[in-house]
């Protein structure tokens, strides 16, 4: 409606239209009802919902229905159709439009355009609710045109169902091992380190049967509750001084190096006690440091982690401001923050944690290498850090380690039977949110620097670890839902429940069927794959990767400015300006490593690398990089369409699928391709429909240039010259295709 008079100049529009209703899909009469899982319940649904597509800056989205199971919150509408000329990537568990109540981390809901976080009971309930994640997907659902009753059964029950402490056995991980039919066969050449003859493997294939023994103290668990029925000690250790403290002070085994060397690892006593029992304690241990100090042990170094390393609360601290910066509400939000990003991601300390965790497990690396010596890493549990340290360390050192079926045995082995807390440490019962810290993931982005700096050296993918991580919140799967074998051991008999007579039959997360069909599994092994007889060093340098600077905290000399960004008015891609820019700040810790650690680290990163033999990580600030398919997945902004990583390995395969071509003309008797089956994946074979950040986003969900805020605007045209302020650029984008 126009004015009149002097304001017409000046015109004024007024909307009786609600944004909503100009993007609509109006719902159809057809009835959706939720696929369910066996022994998945409905609990609460809520119809005529309106979820939210904001990818573009426009309030867009389709109307459906909203419902609440014993096992997720879903959204259904009847757009679920696929589209069969689009590469598919999906979870037969968990769909696109699925959220596990383990996976929700904050509930908010919109009242009056304010948000208010929603806990426990509610007096008032919201016109929209927002979800965000741990898998950093944010969800927004309009209840306005949701009938009252309905709208306070699907609020109250989300809230109640997925914030609220719970029973363990209250868990749907209880109600699926017991309606569900198990008819798989989840090892898959997976090492559980379940049985005695699982470690006396262990030992006879590391070499370290000799000077190391598996015992049956602890069966029945009547040392201690929190070590595993079957574990490794030295041959010198008895069982009288496995007892006397119950287990802590006894240095386990982990690993054996090639030349001997073994890392261990030892629960430390409570700094906390009285001067005699400290006298006792200290006498304990010095006996045992003489007794594996002796021919024919190696000398021993400790490494106390618990004062080398940040504390679980740090770690936790980080994390939590570093997914902030990844729980995007909508595009505008996104760009409004995009000046300030790499101040804000400085100012997390999670890649600094990250670089300080694979500096320490380089140091124990050269103890074990170089120096021939023992290491025994100290932790007050020794199931948290001793974990991330010993697993990184094995790693770098066993190629075994870096092949699927390795690297899910040593998960097993350092992890799930080596005790770690995954249950308080998730806080999937909502318990105690002082116990809740990431390990597990910490893990996860370490190991990912090593997949990204060498990627023949794995014969997985980011994307096996992406969807591993995401496996953490899916309680189907025993894996990551108790604290201990002896938790989950009391907790598999089913007498307690009616319902069920008899053992529960967990499954385990190694079996990929479950969750993936053979085309989807296809994406968790890496093609380039370096197999391991290839003996000729000039092949692999050639194969070497280039190393990308990637959303990493670059070095550069340039002088630090009152105001950081890297905003430039070519906004199109989000990732070439991420790639391009560089911050004045060298990400190093205060304490420079010692001369031989240097010297070690130095004289390795000279020579070829053998994709087979040791590897180590490049730590220098700029070669941290944020995981850019596990955190920018769910971002249309942060897409580069035809371009990244997906791009380059397009292009190799279709190279090597040439070689492959012509060896096979030349020679059908030597047709084996050099590095394994690269038809595996066809779909990547026209690239440019893909984006960057494939699978997990296709060049459909890509959005538009934003709109950018007024007072963004103003920001920006105030600066002379944005590049010349804090941030260098530089073109990378030829780098990308």
């Amino acid at each position: 409606m126009l004015g009149s008079g002097a304001k017409a100049t000046k015109p004024s529009f007024v909307s009786y239209i609600s944004p909503e209703e100009i993007h609509i899909k109006k719902p159809t009469e057809k009835e959706v009802n939720p696929h369910l899982l066996p022994g998945e319940l409905l609990l609460c649904e809520a119809n005529t919902v309106y979820k939210y597509i904001q990818e573009d800056g426009s309030v867009r989205g389709t109307y459906g229905k909203l419902v609440c199971t014993n096992f997720k919150i879903a959204f259904l509408d009847d757009d679920s159709a696929p589209d069969e000329n689009e590469p598919q990537f999906k979870n037969k568990i968990v769909g696109e439009n699925d959220i596990t109540l383990q996976c929700v981390d904050q509930i908010y809901g919109v009242y009056d355009e304010k948000k208010k976080l929603l806990t426990g009971q509610l007096r008032k309930y919201p016109e929209k609710l927002i979800i965000y994640c741990k898998d950093l997907r944010v969800f927004h659902f309009c209840l306005r045109y949701t009938k009252e009753e309905e709208v306070k059964r699907i609020v109250s029950g989300i809230v109640h169902h997925s914030q609220t402490p719970k029973l363990l056995k209250r868990l749907f991980l209880f109600s699926y091992a017991s309606a569900a039919p198990n008819n798989t066969d989840g090892r898959n050449q997976t090492v559980m380190f379940d049985t005695l003859e699982d470690w006396r493997y262990e030992l006879e294939r590391t070499k370290g049967n000799v000077k190391y023994k598996a015992v049956t103290t602890n069966e029945g668990y009547g040392v201690s509750e929190k070590l595993p029925l079957y574990f490794v000690v030295p041959m010198c250790i008895s069982e009288e001084s496995i007892f006397k403290y119950e287990g802590r002070g006894i240095p386990i085994w982990c690993w054996s190096c090639h030349n001997g060397a073994a890392l261990l690892k030892m629960s430390a006593f409570p700094k906390e006690q009285d001067d005699s029992t400290s006298q006792m304690q200290k006498a304990f241990l010095d006996g045992i440091y003489k007794t594996i100090s002796k021919p024919p042990y190696e000398l021993l170094k400790t490494e106390d982690l618990s004062s080398s390393l940040p504390s679980l609360q740090d770690i936790q601290t980080a994390y939590t401001r570093f997914k902030q910066l990844f729980l995007i509400d909508n595009s505008t939000d996104f760009w409004a923050t995009d000046v300030k990003w790499f101040s804000l991601l400085e100012s997390t300390n999670w890649l600094e944690i990250i670089r300080r965790v694979l500096k320490k497990a380089v140091e124990v690396t050269e103890c074990l290498e170089r120096q021939h010596t023992n290491v025994l890493l100290i932790e007050e549990s020794a199931t948290d850090l001793c974990c991330v340290i010993s697993s990184l360390v094995q790693v770098m050192m066993d190629s075994y380690s870096r092949t699927k079926s390795g690297f899910q045995s040593l998960i097993q082995k350092e992890w799930v039977i080596g005790g770690h807390g995954f249950l308080d440490r998730c806080n999937h019962l909502h318990k105690s949110d002082k116990e809740e810290a990431p390990v597990f993931l910490l893990l996860l982005n370490c190991v990912w620097q090593l997949v990204q700096q060498y990627p023949p050296a794995f014969e997985f993918t980011e994307t096996y670890l992406t969807v591993l991580s995401d496996s953490l919140y899916v309680p189907i799967f025993s894996t990551f839902f108790f604290n201990s074998q002896h938790q989950k051991d009391i907790n598999t008999s089913g007498e307690s429940l009616k319902i069920q007579s008899g053992p529960f039959r967990f499954l385990t997360v190694w079996d990929w069927s479950v969750q993936f069909d053979p085309k989807a599994q296809a994406f968790l092994n890496n093609p380039l794959y370096a197999e391991k007889p290839k003996p000729d060093k000039s092949q692999r340098k050639t194969a070497r990767f280039k190393h990308q600077r990637q959303l990493s905290l670059p070095l550069t000399q340039t002088k630090s400015s009152t105001k950081r960004g890297f905003f430039r008015e070519e906004t199109d891609y989000l990732i070439k300006n991420i790639l391009g820019k560089r911050i004045g700040k060298f990400i190093n810790s205060p304490d420079e490593p010692p001369n031989s650690f240097r010297e070690f680290y130095d004289s390795w990163h000279s020579k070829p690398v053998d994709y087979h033999g040791l590897l180590l990580p490049r730590i220098d600030g700029p070669e941290i990089k944020v995981w850019a398919q596990r955190y920018l997945r769910w971002i249309p902004e942060a897409q580069l369409p035809g371009g990244g990583t997906i791009a380059t390995t397009a292009k190799i395969l279709e190279l090597m699928e040439e070689v492959q071509s012509l060896q096979v003309k030349m020679d059908e008797e030597h047709s084996q391709g050099t590095f394994g089956d690269i038809h595996s994946i066809p779909m990547l074979r026209n690239s440019a429909r893909l984006s960057s950040l494939f699978p997990f986003a296709l060049l459909q969900r890509q959005s538009v240039k934003p709109a950018l805020p007024t007072s963004t605007w103003k920001d920006l045209e105030e600066e002379d010259d944005l590049v010349k302020r804090d941030d260098e650029f530089v073109d990378l984008g030829g780098e990308m295709l």
